[in-house]
C-alpha cells in the first residue's frame, strides 16, 4: 500500500519552495485546527503576500477530488483586499493538484491570483499560474 502525503508533509514542502524563490518574511503557518489559512508569507523585497491553503492525499479518488473543492472554498473564503498585494495559493498533492489544473476556469485563476501548488512524493513543488493553466486546458 503507498504510503498518502499528509497535510503536514505538502505544508513543509511548500514553505520548503516559498523560501527558494523570495518568499520568507513574515511567515505564519497554521496547525491542522487552526482557524484561517494554512501558510501566510511576505515577499523578501515586495510588499506582496501569499496567502495558500493546503490540503494532504485522501485514501479514495473522490477524496482528492473534495481536498481540491474543499480548499477552493477555504481560499476564496479567505480572500482580502487592502494596500498589500495578495496572492493565493492552493497547496495539494500532486494527484488533486491535477484535478484542481483541470477544473479550475483559468479565467478565475487570473482574476483571483490564483495559482495551484503540487507537491510530489519527494517533496518537489510545482508552481502552477492562471497561463499554466489555460495551456493544460486548450
Amino acid at each position: 500500500m503507498k504510503k498518502l502525503l499528509n497535510e503536514k508533509f505538502v505544508k513543509q514542502a511548500i514553505i520548503r519552495w516559498l523560501f527558494r524563490n523570495g518568499w520568507g518574511r513574515n511567515l505564519e503557518v497554521g496547525e491542522l485546527r487552526d482557524r484561517g489559512v494554512d501558510i501566510k508569507v511576505r515577499h523578501n523585497n515586495y510588499a506582496r503576500y501569499f496567502l495558500i491553503e493546503t490540503k494532504g492525499e485522501g485514501k479514495i479518488r473522490q477524496a482528492d477530488e473534495v481536498a481540491f473543492v474543499y480548499s477552493l472554498g477555504q481560499i476564496i473564503t479567505r480572500m482580502k483586499v487592502g494596500r498589500a498585494r495578495y496572492y493565493y495559493g492552493l497547496g495539494l498533492p500532486e494527484v488533486s493538484a491535477k484535478i484542481a489544473i483541470r477544473r479550475l476556469p483559468w479565467q478565475a485563476a487570473k482574476k483571483l491570483l490564483l495559482y495551484i501548488f503540487s507537491v510530489d512524493k519527494n517533496g518537489k513543488v510545482r508552481q502552477y499560474s492562471w497561463q499554466d493553466i489555460k495551456k493544460f486546458q486548450n
